[in-house]
């Protein structure tokens, strides 16, 4: 077993399978969100030909969404995948919430959370599609202030509760829209039909990966994470790399790594955020540059599926910053990979 080679293949950072945003979404079942432009290089680069306007097209078309989701982050889902993924995923994500607003002293009754839930429903439903600015003044209309904390808890919880996900998509910020306006209606899924879909698109995406993992980026109970695997049955086999077991599939990839290729990865990138198994492309020596203890992610650079080095955009070109010697003398690589990035800004 080669986890660095696999995990490249199957998160379709190298020889990627899949023409659309649409497509690629769905195949991950969620793509990290946090950072607003680093999203968009998130799905594009794992497409065939990477383009910003066709992430534009379906994110403001609702063929994908972002909302918060797991951990109490922001996520990218497929619409197919919304209303399943909201069902298993929101008791846990509530309840994280509500953990910080208490850390926070920031109580809210049921009461007030209802009632703003509507009003924030009548805002979002008046504009289509509606800022934060906007929501702030739909309040003030009605003579209703919060700090910018309390809204942000008030718009999480809607979104948890399936009445509020993306609006269009803007430079710099995010939009809010109706659920109910921009997504099919739901289908009819019990839990463990949903949660053994949830599991077959992580470990689909994430292979090979360890139960460790899948509780980590999930946030799911362990129980559930269990419960989610032993639904898959013989889908998934076990192998044993460096004392650990990690879960796979007969159907993983194999073919495609080139150890001197360079790939430009956004801040939050899945390739990161989908393990707790992050020493496998992660040295302890270079973590700093990774992220932070506080959860913090940087944009960096593979070479080989492993980080060597950070990168960062500006207007019209990228800077790189190296810090692993093989990944200073791969010019040529490095060369191929911005030009790869910029051809997306342009497309």
């Amino acid at each position: 077993m080669n986890p660095v080679s696999q995990r490249l293949l199957s998160q379709q950072l190298i020889c990627p399978q899949f023409a659309t945003p649409r497509e690629v979404v769905s195949w991950m079942g969620a793509i990290q969100a946090q950072d607003h432009k680093g999203m968009r290089w998130a799905v594009a680069m794992r497409t065939k030909k990477p383009s910003l306007k066709a992430f534009q097209k379906a994110f403001n078309a609702g063929e994908i969404v972002r909302f918060h989701l797991m951990r109490g982050t922001w996520q990218l889902v497929a619409a197919e995948d919304y209303w399943p993924f909201i069902e298993l995923c929101s008791p846990k994500a509530i309840a994280v919430t509500k953990g910080w607003m208490a850390s926070n002293r920031i109580s809210i009754s049921d009461e007030e959370l209802f009632r703003i839930r509507e009003i924030l429903c009548r805002i979002v439903a008046d504009k289509r599609s509606a800022t934060k600015e906007d929501i702030v003044d739909g309040l003030a209309s009605r003579d209703i202030r919060m700090d910018d904390h309390r809204l942000s808890y008030h718009l999480r919880m809607a979104e948890f509760a399936g009445v509020l996900c993306s609006g269009d998509l803007l430079p710099m910020r995010a939009s809010y829209a109706l659920s109910a306006d921009k997504l099919p209606a739901p289908a009819q899924m019990d839990r463990d039909e949903a949660l053994m879909l949830f599991t077959r698109k992580y470990f689909r995406h994430s292979q090979p990966a360890t139960l460790e993992d899948f509780s980590w980026w999930s946030g799911l109970n362990l129980s559930d994470c269990k419960r989610g695997i032993a639904l898959l049955g013989d889908w998934l086999h076990t192998e044993k790399w460096h004392g650990r077991e990690f879960y796979l599939t007969d159907a993983a990839r194999t073919r495609g790594f080139r150890k001197d290729r360079c790939i430009l990865l956004p801040p939050y990138d899945e390739y990161l955020i989908s393990y707790k198994s992050r020493d496998v492309v992660l040295s302890l020596e270079h973590r700093h540059h990774a992220h932070d203890q506080s959860g913090t992610f940087w944009p960096v650079i593979l070479l080989g599926g492993q980080v060597a080095g950070n990168w960062t955009a500006t207007k019209d070109n990228v800077i790189v910053n190296p810090f692993h010697q093989e990944c200073s003398l791969n010019q040529e690589s490095l060369k191929a990979e911005i030009t790869r990035y910029l051809n997306y800004l342009s497309r």
